[in-house]
């Protein structure tokens, strides 16, 4: 069988809810994703978050997926631009915060203030949300991005295998981003 005919039955299956498709992909992409972006960033929980967000942007894609390159080429500039941004997106900050005059920068601290304040509503929106996922999900969440603690140390917690960790937390992720959304 062709590559090009590979990844449409690939496609096809996971656009069907096929989880052990999914999972199959995840598995076969996952090490050399999370490998490609922690070598620009060199920060493997970030490097870990980004790959995550890449298999989700991935599903989220898929139905526009036209087949003009192969499933792995699609995953790897998923991954290229999320690494792209990040790297923009720190660069921006270092330059626009070391430029500005410290009266400035004592200025800014008065609006973070307002800021604050969003992030509480924030904050009670992503509680709610979190409240309305299964347990195992709540939990996992919790542990990843409230508690910080890397998928390994989960994995050890709740007693399963790496990989099956990883894929809670991104089944966890998605339906969490499904709530949020609504």
């Amino acid at each position: 069988m062709s590559c090009l005919q590979e990844d449409k039955n690939i496609v096809k299956k996971i656009i069907n809810r096929d989880e052990k498709a999914l999972l199959h992909l995840y598995r076969q992409y996952q090490k050399d994703i999370f490998y490609f972006v922690d070598r620009r960033l060199n920060d493997h929980g970030l490097s870990e978050e980004i790959t995550q967000d890449v298999f989700v942007d991935f599903l989220d894609g898929l139905r526009d997926f036209r087949y003009q390159s192969s499933l792995k080429t699609f995953l790897f500039s998923i991954a290229k631009n999320k690494t792209i941004d990040v790297i923009r997106k720190k660069k921006i900050k270092k330059i626009f915060f070391s430029a500005l005059p410290q009266p400035i920068v004592e200025g800014l601290k008065v609006i973070l203030i307002d800021d604050e304040i969003d992030r509480r509503e924030m904050s009670e929106k992503i509680k709610k949300a979190l409240g309305k996922l299964p347990n195992d999900y709540q939990f996992v969440l919790r542990l990843k991005y409230m508690e910080g603690i890397k998928v390994r140390e989960i994995s050890r917690k709740l007693r399963l295998g790496f990989k099956a960790t990883e894929s809670l937390i991104f089944r966890a992720r998605k339906a969490f981003v499904n709530v949020f959304e609504k």
